[in-house]
């Protein structure tokens, strides 16, 4: 079970482009891997929110984060925005980390689109460490509005990082046709950022031959359609059985009957519903699951995903 960690702004930096960069300390932290990520949790908006680490692996006397302050989200970001001024406590739950970094590549290409970046710091500085051959792509709206500049340009693997600013000239923009490299089994990409350019990363670069299983992606966030046909959900161990409604989501309709999942992010990007599936046809709605995991048909996450009939839970 993860540990849950009590841990306390020691640096907060208001860095461009609405970025806040914070550092978070406490005790005894536990080790990461580059990809990690930290469970936040937002009691007066009462959410649990995801925030990649960007500070180096080495490092083990804190956990760096950078938050968006994204007017159109659910709450979370803002949130972090206005309670993390020094000295601030978080409850923390990780580091977790479903975006793990293959470190036997012979060649690694990080995909950063705005506030996904973070993951790719972290990777650039373990690849950096283990002398890897690899390239940084951070893809942003202009210069005044990137975060970590300062940092990424005068870091030692400043020659492995790339700019791409949409407001300046046609040259210097992320072309994808030029930047990937030939598909090869010892390459591998990792792409983070809005999901129009992950979705975008991710069909060029399958299209040009790169395996998806080398194609590594974390979404933030997702549209997420939870609509669809009533079916019904049978939780074999509760021993019950549920309708899950045309608006209803499996999570909420079965927490209402006394049998609780744990749900964060609510949109099939972080993980912490997955639950096992007996019998029945998955309608996979999330962004969690890979291709290979999606086919075996025996996970489904319960916070936007359906099913096409009856489906028998492991619960």
């Amino acid at each position: 079970m993860t540990k849950t960690l009590h841990l306390t702004v020691e640096e907060r930096i208001d860095d461009r482009g609405d970025i806040a960069r914070i550092r978070l300390s406490g005790n005894d932290l536990p080790e990461f891997s580059a990809g990690a990520h930290l469970d936040l949790y937002l009691p007066d908006v009462d959410l649990w929110r995801q925030y990649s680490i960007c500070s180096d692996p080495a490092e083990t006397g804190f956990y760096e984060i950078g938050v968006l302050k994204d007017p159109n989200s659910r709450g979370g970001s803002t949130a972090v925005h206005r309670l993390a001024s020094i000295g601030a406590t978080f409850e923390v739950e990780g580091p977790r980390n479903h975006f793990p970094l293959e470190e036997t590549a012979e060649k690694t290409v990080l995909l950063g689109g705005g506030i996904g970046v973070t993951p790719m710091i972290a990777m650039a500085k373990r690849l950096h460490a283990l002398g890897k051959d690899f390239v940084l792509h951070y893809c942003t709206r202009s210069k005044d509005r990137t975060a970590f500049f300062d940092e990424l340009t005068s870091a030692p693997l400043a020659d492995r990082v790339v700019f791409h600013f949409d407001d300046q000239d046609e040259a210097q923009r992320l072309d994808l046709n030029r930047d990937l490299p030939a598909p090869s089994a010892k390459t591998h990409l990792y792409v983070c950022g809005p999901q129009g350019f992950m979705d975008w990363v991710i069909s060029t670069a399958e299209a040009a031959g790169h395996a998806s299983a080398n194609v590594h992606r974390e979404y933030f966030s997702a549209d997420v359609d939870l609509t669809g046909d009533s079916f019904e959900v049978e939780a074999r161990a509760s021993g019950i059985t549920v309708t899950i409604g045309p608006d209803d989501t499996i999570a909420k309709v079965l927490a209402a009957q006394g049998v609780k999942i744990e749900v964060k992010c609510e949109e099939g990007v972080c993980g912490t519903c997955v639950t096992d599936v007996l019998e029945g046809d998955i309608d996979h709605r999330d962004q969690f699951l890979t291709d290979e995991e999606r086919e075996d048909g025996d996970q489904i996450c319960v916070c936007c995903s359906r099913g096409r009939g009856k489906l028998v839970l492991d619960i």
